[in-house]
């Protein structure tokens, strides 16, 4: 076993780390307070390559699953944001396209992202969250084009996407295998954006509506086959699971870090509070937390890396520990800042808001313990 990067991989870690130092973990908080989308850096991350990570070379990408997990976790630590942003670009909008898409449409839309172009994934409905097959969105065939009408609830970069990947149903007495998936242009007639929600966290990516009114879509941003909608979707959520989990640890780094050095600086009863046994034990725990949590993912993407292929129990389990890992050390980092870390002059407050969503979106814990002992027992 070989549990170290190889010296390409530390050397493009060491990149994006000093990228995020300084261009986007200096500016997380003025992001968090003013919800502003920071179109400026994903330009430059687009230049230093970071948009063509894990994308087929042929389209301009790297084809690097480990290398854009990596990314993933650094991006994260500076601004979960901008993190959950980049996340729902490059896996849940763009593995619909590169697994299933046409020539044409991975010779087009792929291109677009490693150039800086942002996405989105429409899935979420009122009564369509952990049920995904319960969707009230449907379509009908006219002639050359379809019609979609229905509304999204929750979707990540819904004001920012030059485009999304979203999913309605043609029958919903056909339950899953009603289900279809298309490519919408934000230009298209019948679709606009609706309500943005006024979230806990991630504030520089936008949750809102999408609304589809008659909206006309083109037989060829179909994607897939039809019918097959529900299998593109869970694909996408087996794979982004894999960058969720890396949120996870990328948010817990940096609420350690800042305990730590806080542990340091901090004196009470006349000594630094690190020397303190009280906040050792919770500095030891956050430490095997994280430690555990970055080996679960760097397993599951490794093995998509090496197989080719995305299973369904080793991302759920990146995920499950390393979104409760976060949640974990969040809550000591407070701990050990006392009062202050309830305060928003220091950046403990923002991670432990920036972590809650991580439990929740790609799949609730629940869903992912149910996922993990399905697999393991065989059953449906």
């Amino acid at each position: 076993m070989d549990f170290e990067l190889n010296e390409e991989q530390k050397m493009f870690q060491t990149m994006v780390r000093d990228f995020v130092d300084n261009e986007i973990a200096p500016h997380a908080a003025e992001w968090d307070e003013t919800e502003k989308f920071p179109y400026d850096v994903v330009k430059m991350m687009a230049e230093v390559g970071l948009y063509g990570l894990h994308l087929p070379e042929e389209y301009g990408g790297s084809g690097d699953d480990i290398s854009y997990v990596l990314a993933v976790e650094e991006i994260s630590r500076g601004s979960a944001g901008l993190g959950s942003s980049y996340v729902t670009t490059m896996s849940l909008a763009m593995t619909p396209i590169m697994m299933n898409g046409t020539d044409e449409q991975k010779a087009r839309y792929i291109p677009m992202v490693v150039g800086g172009a942002t996405a989105s994934f429409g899935l979420t409905e009122a009564m369509a969250g952990s049920d995904v097959a319960n969707l009230d969105t449907k379509y009908e065939r006219d002639g050359d084009d379809f019609i979609l009408n229905g509304t999204k609830i929750f979707i990540t970069n819904g004001s920012e996407a030059d485009f999304i990947v979203t999913f309605a149903t043609s029958d919903k007495s056909l339950g899953y295998k009603g289900i279809s998936a298309f490519i919408i242009d934000k230009d298209t007639p019948g679709f606009s954006v609706g309500k943005r929600e006024k979230k806990m966290g991630q504030h520089p990516a936008s949750a809102t509506e999408l609304i589809f009114d008659n909206c006309r879509v083109p037989a060829r941003n179909l994607l897939g086959q039809e019918g097959r909608g529900f299998a593109i979707a869970l694909q996408a959520i087996d794979t982004c699971r894999v960058c969720v989990a890396a949120q996870g640890v990328g948010i817990a780094q940096a609420a350690y870090d800042a305990a730590v050095a806080y542990a340091k600086e901090r004196k009470q009863f006349g000594v630094e509070i690190a020397r303190h046994q009280g906040i050792q034990f919770m500095i030891a725990d956050m430490a095997v937390d994280l430690d555990a949590a970055r080996l679960l993912t760097y397993r599951a993407a490794w093995q998509v890396q090496t197989t080719g292929k995305v299973s369904a129990k080793e991302p759920a389990m990146a995920k499950l520990f390393a979104s409760e890992a976060a949640h974990r050390i969040c809550h000591k980092a407070i701990q050990i800042h006392g009062g202050y870390g309830y305060t928003r002059e220091f950046p403990v407050e923002r991670y432990y808001r920036d972590q809650r969503i991580i439990e929740i979106y790609e799949g609730t814990s629940e869903m992912q313990r149910w996922t993990i002992a399905r697999q393991i027992t065989s059953t449906k």
